[in-house]
Parts: C-alpha cells; sequence; structure tokens
C-alpha cells in the first residue's frame, strides 16, 4: 500500500456521508461511474473491499478505519488551506455527535460563536445526535471527528478531556401527580405509574428508580418520546414521570410548570470531549497506515506537521476550537466533575 490517492479518500467520505453512489457523485460534482472508478481504485491500492453495495451502502471494517484517516486527512488539509490564508473551493464541514440532551441545553450556545465565524469564513459544523453512551461509537467507526459522551478512555489516537456532569432529576406535572400519585411516588406503586423514555438507549430512568427505590432492577411502564424538547414538553402536559437534565427543567420547576419528586434523588452523568489528534504519527497510528517509507501518507503527514507548526506558532486547528468552545461553554452550564 504505497500511495493513497487522496480523490479516493474523499470519495469514501462521501459514500460514507451519502450513503449512495448517486448522492455522493452530487456531493463531489462528479458522475456516478467517477465515484465508482474512485472507489475501486482506492480498494485495489488498499487490497480490500471497502463498502458493501447495498441499498443503503455501508462500510465494511476496513472502509471504517480508512474512513477514519479520510476525516483526518481533511480536516488537517483544511487547517493548512487556512494557515496559509487561501479560499477552500468548497465549504469544509466538520463532523462531531453529541447527545440529545446536551444539544437542547448548552452545546449550542457554547458552539455559536464558533459557527458564526464558519458562516464568514467558510466552514461549518455537522451534528450528529445520539445517546451519550453511544455517540463514542461514532467517534471509533471514523463517521465523526469529536464526539460528547460518557466514556472517559480515549481511544488510541484520540485525546479526551472531562467536561463536567450533568445531573438529572425526577419530575412531573402538577395534574399528573395530583391524579395519578396521591400519594406519592413509591415501591408500591412505580411499576404502575408511566415513566417517558427518550428512546430504548436510554437508562436514565431505570438508574433513578433503582436509586430511589433501592433495587437493582427496575421494570417501567416506559413510554418513548425521542426528542429532547418533546421530552420535556409531553411532561410538562402530563403523559407521565420524566427524569430529565435539571438543566433544561429549571425554568419549568421555578414557573410552578413542573414539580420535582423526591427531589433527593438525582442521577449524575459525567461527559468527557474526545477528538481525533490531527498529527503526523499518532494521525499514521489511527489510520492504520504507519509505517510504510516514503509512501504519500508518511510525505503528507510530515509537511502538515511542519505546515500547522510555523515560528511563532500557529493557531490552533479548527477542531481543537471546538473542544475549547465546548469546554468553554461545559464550565458555564455543567457542575464540575
Amino acid at each position: 500500500m504505497k500511495d493513497l490517492d487522496a480523490a479516493g479518500l474523499d470519495c469514501l467520505a462521501a459514500l460514507a456521508d451519502e450513503r449512495s453512489f448517486e448522492r455522493a457523485a452530487e456531493t463531489l460534482a462528479i458522475t456516478q461511474s467517477a465515484v465508482s472508478q474512485r472507489l475501486r481504485s482506492l480498494e485495489a491500492q488498499v487490497g480490500q473491499l471497502l463498502v458493501v453495495r447495498s441499498r443503503p451502502l455501508r462500510l465494511t471494517e476496513p472502509g471504517k478505519r480508512l474512513l477514519r484517516y479520510a476525516r483526518q486527512l481533511a480536516a488537517l488539509r483544511s487547517d493548512v488551506v487556512r494557515e496559509l490564508g487561501v479560499q477552500s473551493a468548497q465549504a469544509e464541514r466538520l463532523p462531531i455527535a453529541v447527545n440529545a440532551d446536551s444539544l437542547a441545553t448548552w452545546v449550542l450556545p457554547a458552539l455559536d460563536p464558533l459557527v458564526q465565524r464558519g458562516m464568514r469564513e467558510g466552514f461549518g459544523l455537522e451534528l450528529v445526535v445520539d445517546d451519550q453512551d453511544f455517540t463514542h461509537d461514532w467517534l471509533r467507526q471514523g463517521e465523526v471527528l469529536g464526539c460528547v459522551t460518557t466514556v472517559p478512555q480515549a481511544l488510541r489516537g484520540c485525546i479526551a478531556q472531562p467536561l463536567g456532569v450533568m445531573r438529572y432529576i425526577a419530575v412531573a406535572s402538577p395534574d399528573f401527580v395530583a391524579r395519578m400519585l396521591p400519594n406519592g411516588l413509591g415501591a408500591a406503586n412505580f411499576a404502575q405509574v408511566p415513566f417517558l423514555v427518550f428512546n430504548r438507549k436510554d437508562d436514565a430512568q431505570q438508574q433513578w428508580v433503582r436509586q430511589a427505590m433501592g433495587l437493582r432492577s427496575a421494570r417501567l411502564n416506559a413510554r418513548y418520546v425521542p426528542s429532547s424538547e418533546g421530552y420535556v414538553n409531553a411532561v410538562r402536559m402530563g403523559w407521565g414521570v420524566g427524569v430529565a437534565p435539571e438543566l433544561q427543567v429549571r425554568p419549568l420547576l421555578a414557573s410552578g410548570e413542573l414539580v420535582a419528586l423526591r427531589p433527593e434523588v438525582q442521577v449524575e452523568v459525567a461527559l468527557y470531549w474526545h477528538q481525533w489528534k490531527l498529527g503526523g504519527e499518532s494521525m499514521a497510528r489511527a489510520s492504520g497506515v504507519e509505517g510504510v517509507p516514503g509512501s504519500r501518507v508518511a510525505k503528507g503527514a510530515a509537511v502538515a506537521r511542519k505546515a500547522t507548526t510555523p515560528e511563532g506558532g500557529a493557531p490552533p486547528a479548527l477542531l481543537d476550537q471546538i473542544g475549547e468552545a465546548l469546554a468553554r461553554g461545559a464550565r458555564d452550564a455543567l457542575i464540575s466533575a
């Protein structure tokens, strides 16, 4: 594997994003046959199948490993272009994964100054939403360059930093409490009471009930509302008991639209920011293509490394700036870990 063609890597990333040859061709402004040709050439270079031609198409495990490298190389290349003051031919897009509750509360204000600057300078963010216990999978599979997650350990080739703790409390509408919980919520009745759950990955309600009732396991009467804003609105309308971020429901508690149930019981979720290190050796290790002397990968990493560390120092890479913005926003919104 001597040369990894940049156009082929861009093609792989477009296929991963669009999940079809037709849409990938539109994104790259080339024909579908050109997409197929570039992919076949890249597969021939690495000697492995990278994409399963299904509907929607999906990446193989080697394809996911190479996608990680393609994402990192594209971000590093954009940083160098910005450093040189050259106008990029197309808008840069940096994908990151965040959990829905963070997105509904503190992430957008934290990222807003950077996004506003990006509209002037030609870059933008793509936010992928998943449960905080699963956003890390998006990073591991190469779909995103960074993520907000509950996983504390960094992947090889990544860095991780603590953001803070998001506190969850149980809430309900006053009408729901009067109608369904006249004697309160306890071990004798919790199984019959409707509990609102974000989706089947969400276990905050289970954690709260186990903690409140002193149980090792609990079976809930679950009703699913897969939207953070919709979830809180459903609680406010009396659809059931919700276990929501205290940060999100604080105004509704102050106004009396919601009441806290067993306020002494709280579920604390520690959050971390993970991102790939966009530097020569670590980038090559993360992609699994290090140790190829004289290859275009090794040469490109060395050139990029020099380009991003000129005399007098360079501004932080855009991915680093995203991490810094999230860290600042978390300090203002979350509980210190």
